[in-house]
């Protein structure tokens, strides 16, 4: 887009100074759950040398912060999490996330991580239902755990579950508690992906604006976005625009139900469109997807953003005439830049010019009319081919998909249940 610009072809309202809040950082740090809630995606069961894998990966491409799994869960995970921690990652710190109970800090401690975050919910409905406790007995809970991680020279961070439909002045009392203790970092959990980026943006400010008013409050903030409306990355970014610099993400936003803000979203929106350094490099993102796809045996949307394999692919006649003119007429970045080339797709969109480029290209000489003809004859194929699709053909691929889903049905679970009692 900068060549553009120079050119005076276009304009970039990304870079006028009144579209960005004065609360926008200049420095970003990647934390990635993709080990962690990434693998709470249905059906998901990594092994222990695909966790290693992955966690290298990440920490080749400059992650900052990799949660690499939950060692309380079982023991197999302990030791998945502790092979991880033992390897050493060269440029990420290496966590692990506890429940609010000694147990589960004691599992983060024998597994040798270097950080712990903690989460406990502050709303009054989840402490009413799930946990059934008082706001004072979570409180003295969250001080318990966060003091037992510092004394073991832990970096100790507080997630703040289902933040984001919590009383608000309960919420940074919980805060203020959990730095009081002694916690790092602080989190914003929109739990259950539900409000909008503007409600977001008010949530992260008033939280700033409480907490910050004192030095000793000001801790840096994170935000862990769920993607139940589509909008984890949105709200991602607007909690950054408000002075999150540790953004939850997940390579192609895998998780827990629609999953989580995606790695590549998040991080080339930061780059390109905010200006702001993230510290990864860019190029290799397109092979830490492939290589998590592959892992998680669950396959990414066509046309998912930067990842998915439409994503710099074109198929229109006017968008690739337009590329072939200049390769920025119908794509926002370079595929590179991610790892990626352009790819066109031959069908009954596809327009004569580009047939005639790829005659060129082939070395072959046609009239016009002969390059009319081929082009049409491409659009005849591909709309006859379209008419003979199977429709039972696509359901019994979408089944196939499905069987994908390891996991325990419901049957063997009663199986199980009745051998046992």
């Amino acid at each position: 887009m900068e060549n553009l610009e120079k050119a005076g072809l276009a304009v970039n309202y990304n870079k006028i100074p009144g579209t960005k809040p004065k609360s926008l950082p200049k420095r970003v740090h990647i934390w990635d759950e993709t080990l962690r809630d990434g693998e709470q995606t249905p059906g998901v069961a990594l092994t222990i040398d695909e966790k290693i894998e992955i966690a290298k990966k990440l920490d080749e491409v400059g992650t900052a912060i990799v949660a690499v799994g939950f060692p309380a869960v079982s023991e197999e995970e302990k030791k998945a999490v502790a092979a991880i921690a033992k390897e050493g990652l060269s440029k990420a710190t290496v966590a692990a996330p506890a429940r609010a109970v000694i147990p589960d800090m004691e599992a983060c401690v024998e597994a040798d991580v270097q950080e712990v975050p903690i989460f406990i919910a502050t709303s009054d409905f989840r402490l009413k239902y799930q946990l059934r406790m008082t706001r004072e007995e979570m409180l003295e809970r969250l001080t318990e755990c966060i003091e037992f991680g510092k004394e073991h020279g832990l970096i100790v961070d507080y997630i703040a579950e289902d933040a984001t439909r919590s009383d608000m002045d309960f919420l940074c009392e919980a805060y203020r508690t959990a730095i009081d203790a002694g916690a790092d970092k602080i989190c914003i959990a929109d739990t259950v992906g539900f409000v909008r980026p503007e409600v977001m943006k008010h949530i992260t400010r008033e939280i700033r604006e409480n907490l910050w008013t004192k030095s000793k409050y000001k801790v840096p903030m994170a935000a862990h976005c769920h993607d139940d409306f589509g909008l984890a990355t949105a709200n991602t970014l607007a909690a950054i625009e408000e002075g999150v610099t540790y953004p939850h993400v997940c390579v192609n936003a895998y998780g827990e139900r629609a999953g989580n803000a995606a790695f590549e979203e998040v991080v080339m929106a930061l780059e390109e469109l905010y200006g702001i350094d993230t510290g990864i490099e860019t190029e290799k993102l397109y092979g830490l997807s492939k290589l998590v796809e592959r892992h998680f045996v669950v396959p990414l949307p066509l046309h998912k953003a930067i990842s998915g394999d439409n994503a710099f692919t074109h198929s229109s006649g006017i968008h690739s005439h337009g590329q072939l003119t200049h390769s920025m007429t119908y794509e926002p970045i370079s595929p590179t830049l991610v790892g990626r080339r352009r790819e066109f797709h031959l069908g009954k969109f596809v327009g004569r010019h580009f047939v005639e480029y790829l005659l060129k290209m082939g070395g072959v000489k046609a009239t016009p009319e002969q390059a009319r003809e081929i082009t049409d004859r491409v659009k005849r194929t591909h709309e006859e081919r379209k008419k003979s699709q199977s429709k039972v053909a696509f359901d019994k691929i979408k089944g196939e998909l499905k069987d994908l889903m390891t996991g325990v049905s419901e049957r063997e679970f009663w199986a199980i249940v009745f051998d046992v009692v």
